[in-house]
């Protein structure tokens, strides 16, 4: 029967309390049993109109489905279980704690002197500790690792912190203590540091050690075991096409084959949750991710490239699809913005390397488990929430690009840079570790910013935490250099929606903007401290001046012909006329570069030198004056047909005879 059925789950799952509910015929029925004194079943099945004593009840219900008694049961439950077991109970007193301008060398001997993982951070205020955050043990250890222990704890703590009142239940403690990952929990009396709750305290409460180890139960606070899985294969294969679902599947069984975890990882597992479109595929594997790489390469007819150094792979199929593969791998810095030193590792090591928690999803491939994503450091709830947060407090002292990519990251997507990532960010300014990248990394993460669909921002942020400053002091983003950069993206856009097959970098417009306030030498010196290279360095240093100089001498013309125009744009390349576009402060002169861009620069003289050797002009530096005068008159409408340019040639020669300085294109002498 049912009463014994519930008895029996309860002892078979090892259970304090269990209410089972059934429906049966046109009844819905209660059966509740409770091995502690926390919960009176007879008590809460009496107000559903049961009856029974505090350890064994049943109700019997009509004119109700299940689902109403079930909602009215959470109800019940959620008003009368109050536990025994509150923080005040579960609290060690006095908590520990240290000033905000402790050393890191001090706050390490005091962990080690009382033997504890994590110190609370208080400044005193008005006789009271102010709580600011807490460090952990791991934090002190790498800072000291990269040589800031004799930095202050204020600079690397952890400003986003869950607290608790002293009533509050054993639930709330569950939920901040996971929730936040968080090593201790300080327990507040109002504004008063009363105590504090460790996770060991909480799992002492939940379980005896000994349940675990006997039972092989999984515990959750074993941070190798604490990822969050679900099973995404129909989210997958309604995102993606069929034929990229296809080698995903193929991944898992080469990966299998060799006994290794294969794992789609990064950007391409986010951007599936932001619903935006990505298909550079970053795999994962669990063992020699080149070795991998060579056999799918070889079963599936693609080529392979290999990077031994650091056990990575580029796939590239006969479509030109390509495929990233990297050996798990974990990466440690041995001072501050240096470059990685890797190691082999899990999936759970490589994911932690990585910048940012929205970064850290992965997609199992491995057949049996093919779509089951995991996640280790809540990626989910921080793209729920839209927030950009890094793993651990020394992200930016190990690698200050980061920074970038944090900026980058939050205006691309409409999040918000995490409190305590922000203090991070501005730390890092403070402690000037910008200075020591190389310009050549500083560089690549600008171009990125400067890539993006809508920068102008982005660029803004890189002022708010005054970073570029570490590109050139002079450098600041005025109210005129936004309006340039809103410019410029009206610039593009007019330009992508001509539907012209030409190729331009979108990033050398936006940078020529960004030093358009800087004389020549200040824009040598920012060339110099990015290392940009030589092509590109001639277009900010000759080519924009270049371009100024044209666009005074338009601004400044009552009326020009449209040879005259031609001549004056027709030397710059495409980035240059929209860079002119961008920065002109007339609309007269803006549609005078758009009428070149889309009509004038076309024009050609259909005439050639065949044509005027036929007519008895002899070959020799003639030909090019005559060929631009022929060109001046068809660009200023003087011309229609071969026909025409004929007539204008033998009219030009007979009363003209040729200069012994013919012009060249552009309008400078031979």
């Amino acid at each position: 029967d049912f009463a014994f059925l519930t008895h029996k789950m309860m002892r078979m799952e090892n259970l304090d309390v269990l209410f089972a509910i059934a429906h049966m015929g046109n009844k819905v029925y209660v059966v509740a049993r409770s091995k502690t004194p926390d919960v009176d079943v007879g008590a809460m099945v009496g107000i559903l109109g049961g009856g029974g004593h505090a350890f064994a009840a049943a109700a019997t219900i009509r004119d109700k489905t299940q689902a109403q008694v079930e909602q009215e049961l959470l109800e019940v439950l959620h008003e009368n279980i109050r536990s025994g077991r509150r923080a005040k109970d579960l609290m060690s007193s006095p908590a520990i704690r240290v000033s905000p301008d402790l050393s890191c060398e001090d706050a390490r001997n005091l962990l080690t002197r009382y033997n504890i993982n994590a110190l609370l951070v208080a400044q005193k205020e008005n006789g009271i500790d102010k709580l600011m955050g807490y460090i952990s043990r791991q934090v002190i250890a790498k800072a000291v690792h990269l040589k800031l222990e004799h930095a202050s704890v204020s600079e690397y703590m952890t400003t986003e912190i869950a607290v608790v009142e002293t009533d509050a239940e054993i639930q709330e403690i569950q939920e901040k203590i996971i929730d936040n990952k968080q090593r201790v929990l300080p327990v507040m009396d109002h504004d008063d540091i009363v105590g504090v709750i460790t996770r060991t305290d909480l799992l002492n409460v939940l379980v005896r050690q000994s349940e675990f180890r006997n039972q092989r139960l999984p515990d959750p606070f074993r941070e190798d075991i604490s990822a969050r899985t679900r099973n995404i294969v129909r989210f997958v294969k309604e995102r993606l096409s069929d034929q990229l679902v296809e080698i995903l599947e193929n991944v898992g069984k080469v990966a299998t084959d060799f006994g290794f975890g294969a794992y789609a990882v990064g950007g391409f597992v986010r951007d599936l949750f932001l619903f935006r479109k990505n298909e550079d595929l970053d795999i994962v594997i669990e063992g020699d991710g080149i070795a991998f790489a060579q056999k799918y390469a070889q079963m599936h007819g693609a080529r392979c490239h290999q990077y031994e150094k650091f056990g990575t792979a580029v796939i590239i199929f006969p479509h030109g699809f390509k495929m990233d593969v990297a050996s798990a791998r974990m990466e440690y810095y041995r001072f501050p913005a240096d470059l990685p030193t890797v190691e082999m590792s899990s999936i759970k090591l490589d994911l932690f390397r990585r910048d940012f928690t929205i970064n850290t999803l992965a997609i199992q491939l491995n057949p049996g488990k093919f779509g089951i994503l995991i996640d280790f450091f809540s990626a989910q709830k921080d793209i729920k929430e839209k927030s950009v947060r890094i793993l651990h407090n020394l992200s930016f002292v190990e690698d200050p690009t980061r920074v970038f990519r944090a900026i980058r990251f939050e205006q691309r997507f409409g999040f918000t840079i995490g409190k305590l990532t922000s203090g991070l960010i501005e730390n890092a300014v403070r402690m000037d570790f910008f200075k020591q990248l190389s310009g050549r990394r500083i560089f690549t993460e600008l171009r990125q910013i400067l890539e993006e669909e809508y920068p102008t921002r982005a660029v803004q942020r890189l002022e708010d935490y005054d970073l570029l400053k570490f590109i050139h002091p002079a450098l600041r983003m005025s109210r005129k250099l936004i309006s340039a950069f809103n410019a410029v993206k009206q610039s593009l856009s007019w330009h992508d929606l001509l539907f012209l097959e030409e190729e331009y970098l979108r990033w050398i417009v936006y940078f020529a903007v960004l030093v358009s306030d800087c004389d020549r030498k200040t824009t040598e010196e920012v060339c110099d401290r990015l290392e940009i290279a030589p092509r590109h360095r001639v277009i900010f240093c000759n080519e924009r001046f270049d371009s100024e100089r044209c666009l005074y001498q338009i601004q400044s013309s009552v009326s020009l012909k449209n040879s005259e125009l031609y001549k004056c744009l027709s030397g710059f390349r495409i980035e240059m006329l929209l860079y002119m576009m961008s920065v002109a402060q007339k609309e007269e002169v803006k549609k005078a570069i758009s009428y070149y861009f889309t009509q004038l620069r076309q024009i050609k003289p259909v005439i050639r030198g065949n044509s005027l050797k036929d007519i008895g002009i002899e070959p020799g530096p003639i030909y090019g004056q005559v060929l631009n005068a022929v060109l001046d008159a068809k660009l200023n409408g003087e011309l229609q047909t071969f026909e025409d340019e004929l007539n204008f040639v033998r009219n030009y020669i007979s009363p003209n005879p040729p200069s012994p300085f013919p012009e060249r294109a552009g309008g400078e002498k031979s």
